[in-house]
């Protein structure tokens, strides 16, 4: 079960990083904060460029306590707050398998995780605080935090789109 979660951890962790990392700095293809921002514009949020680098700084750190296994409870609210946000803002208006599948099973995995904890090999575990960090209420703490913190994003940071309109026949 050890290396099970470390290979979950890590690889979830990576690609966080490698997400939060897009928006802040526009490596792996990424568009930074001003092109991520104008796409979370588009989306309705207000500020777009601070929301987008508030979420590269969730994804990126949030990715990388995860791989590490540092602070997992911390490291799995972080990257729910994304993952709700997403799905609030982006994927909820389409089927589940229509594209929010993905954003869930993410949500779901960082959920997860801060219920079991970090495993074996983790950084919580050398500290000696993963006895402390894991568990069913650590779970529930990290998806009330990430609950909470999205549902004050989405009621003020947060508009419906401008709606779109249908290009004019001449």
């Amino acid at each position: 079960m050890a290396y099970g979660l470390l290979l979950l951890r890590v690889f979830v962790g990576v690609a966080f990083f490698g997400h939060g990392t897009q928006k802040l700095f526009g490596w792996w293809g990424g568009y930074g904060p001003q092109g991520t921002g104008g796409f979370f514009a588009s989306m309705g949020y207000r500020w777009g460029v601070p929301m987008a680098v508030l979420a590269g700084l969730a994804e990126a750190g949030g990715g990388t306590l995860l791989a590490l296994g540092l602070l997992t409870p911390l490291a799995c609210a972080l990257i729910a707050i994304v993952m709700l946000n997403a799905i609030f803002a982006v994927t909820l208006k389409r089927a589940f398998m229509a594209g929010s599948e993905l954003e869930l099973a993410y949500l779901v995995t960082a959920i997860s995780l801060a219920a079991i904890g970090p495993g074996r090999f983790s950084l919580d575990r050398a500290i000696g605080w993963d006895d402390d960090l894991s568990g069913l209420w650590c779970g529930v703490g990290a998806f009330a935090a990430a609950a909470a913190v999205s549902l004050a994003t989405m009621t003020f940071f947060h508009s419906k789109p401008p709606p779109q309109t249908a290009p004019q026949a001449e």
